[in-house]
């Protein structure tokens, strides 16, 4: 695919090939971030394991310390004095068979993470085929079914990011906004590869962190020295 001129005028100010150290990174994806909007600015890691095995998958959540700069969106899936909790916390919508009836006939996806209790994913599974392709449905290990309602949706809003395998072992992680300080984004860039590495499988063998890049949504990407993480 052939890029535009300011995108290849920007792969002129740097060497492409060249490792970078993480503040170094985000230094200079901020400074080709020129775009007319806020562009996001992501992690893209591959990592040293096979996630066609089991014993070597990597999935998880943290909460960045600043945030991502997104305004999300979050449905509680619960019953009784959960959905009491999830408004009370700040959850943009919740309900119990209703609102799963609701995605089911309607095709109604206006939330951008679900959260629901673990006595009502018997339910929420039903809606497997149309969540999972999305990458809605609830998972234990993102915390996404939990029956602390409360802190789910706290952490949510506050810039909690899951992180889980593609099919090519990449990770691909927002890690917040051009806006941001290179301050907030290497805080938040050191403390999401700290997560990655402690989840890094028993089974994993060699090099964990293959290649590391950083990269703005119409810049291109800045490598950073696996070595130096």
């Amino acid at each position: 695919m052939k890029k535009g001129k300011n995108y290849q005028d920007k792969v002129k100010t740097y060497d492409k090939s060249e490792l970078f150290d993480l503040d170094a990174a985000v230094a200079q994806v901020k400074k080709m971030a020129t775009a007319k909007f806020d562009e996001t600015i992501e992690l893209h890691a591959r990592l040293g394991v096979d996630s066609r095995h089991a014993d070597q998958q990597v999935r998880g959540s943290v909460v960045l310390p600043n945030g991502t700069g997104n305004t999300v969106r979050v449905l509680v899936v619960a019953k009784g004095d959960k959905l009491k909790e999830a408004e009370e916390a700040g959850a943009d919508f919740f309900g119990e068979d209703e609102i799963i009836e609701k995605i089911q006939k309607e095709n109604w996806f206006d939330f951008d993470v679900l959260i629901a209790t673990p006595d009502m994913m018997g339910k929420v599974g039903r809606l497997g085929r149309i969540l999972g392709p999305k990458g809605l449905m609830p998972n234990p290990k993102s915390g996404t079914v939990t029956m602390d309602i409360a802190k789910a949706v706290k952490d949510t809003k506050a810039g909690k990011v899951e992180y889980r395998l593609d099919k090519a072992n990449i990770i691909h992680v927002i890690i917040g906004k051009a806006s941001f300080t290179e301050e907030q984004l290497t805080q938040n860039l050191t403390v999401l590869l700290d997560a990655l590495k402690k989840a890094k499988p028993a089974a994993a063998k060699g090099q964990y962190f293959r290649s590391v890049t950083l990269a703005s949504t119409m810049g291109p990407g800045v490598r950073i020295n696996p070595a130096r993480i």
